[in-house]
């Protein structure tokens, strides 16, 4: 039987570590190119296989910090390769990964032999929820029929205005990778204080608050959100991205909207990678 093709005008290729929302699963638009997590000495690819309970099981156990693996610049090439007018990929933060480089490669090895191709891979200096954000963006602007070089300019616009938050539950993965000592951890988990977290305008990880108690912590989460998003909410779209938490998620819902009259919010649950960082009970907001 003959291959069908399918021509499209634009296709948005996301990183794993960026959730695909349900509508885009089936859409041949969009694409999930899977990073490869490593627990314990066992390779997990992080596609519609992964399973976040067993995941989670195998990170608790093991006392080193899980690892990721970026996709080969071949598999990018892959998912460029298609009958589409625009293509476009979002990588998770380029200090985090080297997901972005491997895109980027992926892109000018494709554009040797399809030179009038028109490729653009975005470093959205975030990850999780804020990816699919991004995504949102590009296929809102080329909905409005923009041309490729106005959605990658209004597209690079929106990604500097982006700021990232998230709070974690447990203490682990930072005292495993290293960015807090285990005798700091230790202490700061008998006296249950939760770190607030937000990145830089390059992608970076920083701590930007604590309290006691993770109520406590979200409620200043959402108090920096307000402080920094007051200006034009009516504009903006927030992303919620939960780790086994939805009850949680939706509380930090209810009182973001409850201070700012943001656009829309969406909710998911986080995949593989956004799990790896975000670790059981992690809640991470992007608007």
């Amino acid at each position: 039987m003959e291959k069908r093709t399918i021509y499209l005008s634009y296709k948005v290729v996301i990183d794993s570590c960026g959730e695909l929302l349900d509508e885009w699963k089936q859409d041949p638009r969009f694409e999930s190119v899977a990073l490869t997590l490593s627990v314990d000495g066992v390779n997990i690819i992080d596609d519609e296989t992964f399973d976040q309970a067993d995941f989670l099981k195998r990170v608790a156990e093991c006392p080193e910090c899980p690892k990721s693996a970026c996709p080969s610049p071949e598999r990018y090439m892959r998912a460029f390769d298609c009958e589409a007018e625009h293509v476009y990929a979002v990588t998770l933060s380029a200090e985090l990964s080297g997901s972005y480089n491997s895109a980027v490669l992926g892109k000018n090895l494709y554009l040797e032999d399809h030179p009038d191709a028109k490729v653009y891979v975005f470093n959205s200096c975030s990850a999780s929820v804020g990816e699919t954000l991004i995504g949102l963006k590009i296929q809102e602007l080329e909905e409005k029929g923009l041309s490729f070089e106005e959605v990658v300019e209004q597209t690079e616009a929106y990604i500097l205005s982006q700021d990232t938050w998230f709070v974690l539950e447990n203490l682990d993965p930072l005292r495993k990778n290293g960015r807090l000592g285990t005798v700091k951890a230790l202490v700061a988990t008998a006296l249950k204080i939760k770190p607030v977290m937000g990145s830089t305008d390059e992608g970076t990880i920083i701590q930007l608050d604590q309290a006691r108690g993770m109520k406590k912590a979200l409620v200043k989460m959402v108090n920096s959100i307000e402080e920094k998003k007051s200006s034009d909410p009516q504009e903006r779209m927030v992303g919620i991205a939960h780790c086994n938490c939805p009850q949680r998620a939706e509380m930090v819902k209810e009182e973001i909207i409850k201070r700012l009259p943001f656009k829309d919010v969406i909710l998911v649950n986080t995949a593989g990678v956004s799990t790896m960082y975000a670790n059981d009970g992690g809640i991470i907001v992007v608007a």
